[in-house]
């Protein structure tokens, strides 16, 4: 069976990950899999060196990237007729961007066929994945209503199946914000490579020699791209309200990730006066070894699918606090206790979107309890070597394209 995978770019994040490890796994005497990607814009890290020490040679198309542009007309064209090259008998799509393009370009490959006149187009299955999604908190109202039209268009006329990677992101999208029938979807999490997590190749000292810690110091990190949805100031106000209050534990902050927000970031930590216990370390390629330095993992997104960032943390054994978005919902499990503005949960805290206060509150519980962080810790890398290895993502996907193969 030949899969064709496109995303919109191979830049720093989860997706580029994830797409890169499917198509490493569906190379086999069974699947044959072609990785397409676009063009990754200034001022965000190019991951195509995650694809090479993956075994993986994608296929680039200079004129594919995120934002609109004229050029989408020269990438539609030059997918469908990579299409035509490779006939594959799956397309699957992912990123809004890619979806755009791809399943555009896949509703034309199975209809421009002479056979189609005697009913019978060519043979072709497409699939999409939301990894998150632009309904809320990137755009204005109309440029909204825009993507909302085109992915409720392409769901109805150019998708075979549309996976979602939780059930929360499942019920925004098509319950919310009705993309899609309920019997389109599929549920399919993510998966990591939890052997980089393993406790005997870890060491809690990497990142705190680093950034000088003392032992008495609570490092809360951030991983993530610098962008406007991640809502960093806002975890940067909580940082200073943390740190203007003596009474509360002693806590260090570390910003790993880049992005074209990092200046005005540092220059807020500035005006905050918090410049002393904020750390931005950039990108990274050793993040797993970082991760075992934290004592907590803090996410203040406006919008998320489901953030690799914490599911990584999670297998690394480190608690977080998170904004109530997305897939975050199913990472943190059951709630355990209602405060102010938080919530304690199975598998993590989880906040009011928005609310620096609220976050400020919810890490210096977190950071004040130190059985409250064991036991999170220890449910969450329980939860997430359970339900979120590679091997699982990779066996997921394989049986829906049998189910979709004719």
């Amino acid at each position: 069976m030949k899969i064709l995978r496109i995303i919109a770019r191979l830049n720093v994040g989860g997706p580029a990950r994830h797409v890169v490890w499917l198509t490493n796994g569906l190379n086999d005497d069974e699947f044959q899999s072609l990785l397409v990607a676009g063009t990754v814009p200034p001022g965000e890290e190019d991951m195509s060196y995650f694809a090479a020490e993956n075994r993986v040679s994608p296929v680039f198309i200079a004129e594919l990237s995120r934002e609109l542009s004229p050029k989408d007309i020269i990438s539609l064209w030059k997918v469908y007729r990579l299409m035509r090259e490779f006939t594959p008998d799956v397309v699957h799509t992912h990123t809004a961007k890619a979806g755009t393009i791809g399943r555009s370009a896949a509703f034309l490959y199975r209809w421009l066929t002479w056979q189609t006149l005697i009913g019978r187009p060519r043979k072709l299955k497409v699939v999409h994945t939301f990894h998150g999604h632009v309904f809320h908190s990137y755009y204005g109202a109309a440029k909204t209503r825009i993507f909302l039209t085109i992915e409720r268009m392409l769901a109805r006329f150019a998708t075979d199946r549309i996976i979602t990677i939780s059930r929360q992101q499942f019920h925004e999208i098509n319950g919310d914000f009705g993309v899609g029938r309920a019997e389109q979807f599929s549920i399919i999490p993510l998966g990591i490579d939890l052997s980089q997590f393993d406790a005997d190749t870890t060491s809690r000292a990497v990142l705190r020699d680093e950034i000088g810690a003392s032992d008495e110091e609570m490092i809360v990190g951030f991983v993530g791209r610098l962008t406007a949805i991640k809502n960093i100031p806002m975890l940067l106000e909580a940082a200073a309200e943390i740190t203007g209050d003596s009474s509360s534990p002693k806590m260090r902050f570390v910003i790993i990730g880049d992005g074209e927000l990092r200046a005005e970031l540092e220059s807020t930590t500035k005006d905050l006066g918090i410049e002393r216990a904020v750390t931005f370390l950039g990108n990274r390629t050793d993040v797993s070894a970082l991760l075992p330095g934290m004592d907590i993992i803090a996410l203040t997104s406006a919008n998320e699918g489901t953030p690799l960032s914490l599911i990584e943390a999670m297998a690394a054994g480190v608690p977080f606090v998170s904004t109530a978005v997305g897939g975050v919902i199913d990472l943190a499990g059951e709630k355990v206790e209602s405060r102010d503005g938080y919530d304690v949960c199975e598998r993590g805290i989880t906040t009011t979107p928005g609310s620096s206060t609220a976050f400020a509150n919810a890490l210096i519980h977190l950071a004040s309890d130190e059985k409250l962080r064991n036991d999170i810790a220890r449910d969450g890398r329980e939860f997430v070597v359970t339900n979120y290895s590679t091997e699982r993502l990779v066996s997921d996907i394989k049986r829906l394209y049998r189910e979709l193969a004719p």
